[in-house]
C-alpha cells in the first residue's frame, strides 16, 4: 500500500509540474555561434526551433543595421525581432531599446491577428534592453541577452519579454 501511495504522490507532483508549454526550456546563455534564440513571453518559454532565423550586420547607406529574429509558432508574439538602425555594435554594449530611428536599438513582436494578418508592434510604450555579450566580426559570432515589453495591438495589454539569449553567426 505504502509504494502504491509513493507511486501517486510522485505521478501527482509530476503532472503537476507539466504545462502547456510545448516550446522546450530555454537554451542556456552561451557565446559560441550555437545557433539559438529564446526568451518568456509572459512567463512561457518561446524558443525558436526552426533551425533557420535570420540574422544579419551589413553596412548599408553609411551605417551598420544589426537584426535578429525567432519565430515560434506556439506563442503570441509568433515572432520576436531585435534591430538598430544606423547603429556601430560593439561587444559589452548595452543598448536601451527604443523607436526604431537611426543610433537606436528597438524590439519588435509579430503578432498573428487573425484572418492572416499580422501586427507589429515595438517599444514606443514600453523599453528594455539588448546587452551584446559577443560581437566578433571575424568569425561572425554575435551573442545577446535581452528583455522589453510590448503592447498588444488588438487588447492592449502589456506583453513581458524576459529571460531573452540569442547566440548565433551572423550574415554580412
Amino acid at each position: 500500500m505504502k509504494k502504491h501511495l509513493f507511486f501517486l504522490l510522485a505521478l501527482f507532483f509530476a503532472l503537476a509540474a507539466c504545462t502547456d508549454d510545448d516550446s522546450g526550456p530555454l537554451p542556456p546563455a552561451t557565446q559560441s555561434g550555437a545557433g539559438t534564440f529564446a526568451c518568456t513571453v509572459n512567463g512561457k518559454n518561446f524558443v525558436d526551433n526552426s533551425g533557420h532565423f535570420n540574422c544579419y550586420y551589413q553596412y548599408v547607406d553609411g551605417g551598420y543595421w544589426f537584426g535578429i529574429g525567432g519565430q515560434d509558432e506556439n506563442r503570441d508574439p509568433r515572432g520576436i525581432i531585435l534591430l538598430t538602425k544606423n547603429k556601430t555594435l560593439s561587444e559589452g554594449e548595452v543598448l536601451p531599446l527604443k523607436s526604431y530611428e537611426d543610433g537606436n536599438a528597438t524590439g519588435v513582436g509579430f503578432f498573428y491577428v487573425g484572418n492572416g494578418e499580422s501586427s507589429l508592434t515595438d517599444g514606443d510604450i514600453y523599453t528594455g534592453e539588448l546587452t551584446i555579450t559577443r560581437f566578433d566580426p571575424v568569425t561572425r559570432v554575435v551573442s545577446g541577452t535581452f528583455w522589453f515589453d510590448l503592447k498588444h495591438p488588438i487588447n492592449g495589454e502589456r506583453i513581458e519579454i524576459r529571460e531573452g539569449r540569442f547566440d548565433t553567426l551572423f550574415g554580412m
